[in-house]
């Protein structure tokens, strides 16, 4: 699908509704970031869906704004102010994320609150099969991939300062409500599966796994990848950072084997791709990395949590329908319809019912 990578590659002219005040913004930064000089301009990438995401170019160099959406927001989203957070802590500790500049909660300079940091040159790929790339650089970028997850997971967020996160314990039946009612404040068409996806994993939800350190959208899209070489540069997108069940997050990590094919929505996927001849591991072979490098025998209770990340993926759909629907979506060219809900939604539920 490299129609769909190139739909998400790149810049475009900013939309007016997104329109910063570059005069006043050239004014705040050249006070805020240790060398900075302007004038600068803006184009905004062309990816990204929660969050509106810039990049400013200046006499000093190439920086990334991200802000938070204009108008009316669904509640404890957008959550932009721990993304930076994320990168204050793990940039320093040798993490590849970018290295921040400055967070800026004054709404009145460019019309919400935004950040700066560091732009990291290199690839992003929207669509899982890694278009354009050899076999066997497939592979590594998966498993560089898989190695960065895994790292993620075992660090330990106490000596990096995020002891206070989150709350840890109870995180995959906190997470579910939260995802549960960001899904009822999102819904237009209502949905027997989803609504019944709520009320099953509610009942099912397993005991406390390890807490942990989550990265929350763990994907290719969300990784920059050196602009020559096999390896991940940088890990963008915390938003959903927290401390909780690692096996939630590396569940929603494994979506492009299982979120089914809808060419009609433009949805990328691994489904019915010949995955050996692209050199690109199987689902279970992929799962049995990242079970060694956690050192475990087993991903526990995986049917759940393999049909939890299905609902929480659709959850996630809805609020970008929603939000297109309101006039606030940060990406208005999106693939996602109200059919790849559904395809989700009736998914989860036969894996749960097993």
């Amino acid at each position: 699908m490299t129609e769909f990578q190139d739909e998400y590659t790149g810049t475009e002219e900013v939309p007016d509704a997104l329109v910063l005040d570059l005069e006043q913004l050239d004014r705040y930064l050249s006070t805020r970031i240790a060398g900075y000089s302007g004038p600068v301009s803006a184009t905004k990438f062309k990816g990204g869906q929660s969050n509106p995401t810039y990049l400013l170019q200046a006499e000093s160099g190439k920086y990334v704004l991200r802000r938070k959406p204009p108008g009316k927001l669904l509640p404890s989203a957008h959550a932009i102010d721990r993304e930076y957070r994320l990168y204050e802590a793990l940039h320093p500790a040798g993490f590849p994320v970018p290295r921040p500049y400055v967070y800026c909660d004054d709404a009145g300079i460019v019309g919400t609150e935004f950040f700066v940091v560091e732009f990291i040159e290199g690839r992003i790929f929207f669509d899982p099969s890694i278009p354009g790339v050899r076999p066997a650089d497939r592979a590594a970028i998966f498993d560089d991939a898989n190695r960065w997850i895994a790292r993620i997971h075992a660090s330990d967020y106490g000596e990096l300062g995020l002891g206070d996160l989150g709350k840890g314990e109870g995180y995959a039946a906190r997470n579910l409500k939260r995802w549960s009612d960001q899904y009822r404040a999102a819904e237009i068409e209502y949905n027997a599966d989803m609504h019944w996806l709520m009320e099953n994993l509610a009942i099912q939800v397993p005991s406390d796994g390890p807490v942990r350190l989550v990265h929350g959208d763990f994907g290719l899209h969300n990784l920059v990848i050196h602009p020559k070489e096999p390896r991940v540069t940088g890990i963008l997108d915390w938003e959903m950072a927290t401390l909780g069940d690692p096996f939630v997050d590396f569940a929603h990590h494994l979506r492009p084997w299982w979120v089914d094919q809808d060419e009609q929505g433009n949805v990328a996927t691994l489904k019915g791709l010949d995955l050996a001849e692209l050199g690109i591991p199987s689902q279970n072979d992929y799962l049995r990395q990242y079970i060694e490098r956690m050192d475990l025998t087993e991903l526990p209770h995986a049917r759940y949590y393999l049909a939890y990340a299905q609902f929480r993926f659709a959850a996630m759909v809805q609020g970008i329908l929603k939000r297109r629907l309101d006039g606030t979506a940060a990406n208005r060219r999106s693939a996602h319809r109200q059919q790849t809900v559904t395809n989700a939604a009736a998914s989860a539920r036969r894996v749960l019912e097993g």
